[in-house]
């Protein structure tokens, strides 16, 4: 077994951590900015935290447009990243100027929500319209403080285009999410030929 300590380098070509938890699933996250302001960026720190009520989160490191406008308007979005959206996904990522909007940028389309003022991408077939319920900067284990900044949202509205539900099931592998894998250009595709099911012990 390999072995080292993060605090003293891991003696490798590339660090291994984000490829270990890997693939991640992508939070591609719209916010718009207290003037109006719209950002489209993409994180790979992203996940779902709990079902009642159901809360989403994801990670900047930095303190990033996305998370100053989330501060001020205590609203944003998720879009699902598709295989077919992943060009656009990545382009979204580039590093531009706070007023260049995104949308604009890769000519996505920005749909208006029903319940939060930020829109979602209207190309993406699922997005999740949230409220924050919590912004936390991360700690190191001694108390010392990181620039990264973990942003939890409860989920408020869901939008699903509807021929990925069958009889009242979402498939998720219909949809054909990317996710982010390890290194600086890794990234997984998701259909059926990966699925296998399971049924939990009672």
């Amino acid at each position: 077994m390999y072995f080292y300590r993060p605090a003293e380098g891991h003696g490798l070509r590339h660090d291994p951590f984000n490829a270990l938890v890997a693939p991640r699933p992508i939070g591609w996250i719209s916010s718009r900015d207290a003037g109006g302001v719209l950002n489209l960026a993409p994180y790979s720190f992203f996940n779902a935290f709990n079902y009642t009520p159901p809360i989403i989160g994801f990670a900047s490191v930095g303190h990033k447009d996305s998370v100053s406008n989330i501060e001020q308007t205590h609203e944003f979005v998720w879009n699902l990243a598709t295989r077919e959206l992943a060009e656009a996904m990545n382009a979204t990522s580039a590093t531009v100027p706070p007023r260049v909007e995104e949308f604009a940028l890769t000519g996505l389309t920005a749909a208006p929500c029903r319940v939060v003022g930020v829109p979602r991408v209207a190309e993406s077939p699922v997005s999740m319209e949230c409220r924050l319920s919590q912004l936390v900067r991360l700690t190191g284990a001694d108390g010392t403080v990181t620039d990264t900044w973990m942003v939890f949202g409860e989920v408020v509205g869901v939008h699903i285009r509807e021929d990925l539900l069958e009889d009242g099931v979402y498939d998720t592998a219909k949809a054909r999410p990317v996710l982010r894998g390890g290194g600086p250009t890794a990234y997984f595709e998701i259909g059926p030929e990966a699925r296998f099911d399971m049924v939990r012990p009672r």
